[in-house]
């Protein structure tokens, strides 16, 4: 598999490949989403495509389909955008806001590149495609500056983003899903 940067436009191109690798890895543990999700997902990264800033990358290999050989396997992406100066208010952006204070939601996040997604398809698991998904989405991320949501109850996804640098800021954010925000190793929070 190789990582490439896609284009939002090209992403419809993928759909079928993204749709399956979301279903497979949130529908498990500790996310336990329908598999339907994924169509929900990809229904919901057309418009995430338009935001300023939107980057996506995918894991791309051969594959098999019915004993024929097919390119352009999807199995990972990620996807990333610059969070708007005015610090949006819906899906969790009210939950973070609450936790952190409008300082330091002004200084840390807004203008920072935020990771919305990564997911790698378990059969395509320890390869190093999660790191360069990663790197590919947030190398461009102004000033270092680059942030993500994820969940408490996920340790596995805690312990590849500590191992790739990553800082968890240490307050909880509010409500149900047990999110924490993690901070990109060039931010300039986790710098000595």
């Amino acid at each position: 598999m190789r990582v490439r940067l896609v284009e939002g436009a090209s992403l419809p191109s993928y759909a079928d490949g993204i749709r399956q690798v979301y279903a497979d890895v949130f529908s498990e543990p500790p996310w336990n989403e329908d598999p339907s999700a994924g169509d929900r997902y990809v229904e919901r990264l057309a418009a995430d495509a338009a935001r300023p800033g939107f980057t996506a990358a995918l894991a791309l290999g051969e594959g098999t389909v019915g004993g024929f050989a097919t390119r352009g396997t999807v199995g990972g992406f990620a996807t990333a955008w610059t969070t708007p100066d005015v610090f949006p208010s819906g899906r969790s952006y009210g939950h973070v806001a609450e936790a952190l204070g409008p300082g330091r939601v002004q200084g840390w996040l807004c203008g920072a590149l935020e990771v919305d997604e990564l997911a790698v398809s378990p059969d395509a698991r320890g390869a190093g495609l999660g790191a360069a998904l990663l790197s590919a989405v947030t190398e461009a991320a102004p000033d270092g500056r680059c942030w993500l949501l994820t969940s408490v109850h996920a340790e596995a996804t805690l312990r590849f983003y500590r191992r790739a640098g990553w800082h968890q800021v240490p307050v909880s954010v509010p409500g149900r899903a047990g999110l924490v925000v993690l901070l990109g190793p060039g931010h300039p929070t986790a710098r000595p």
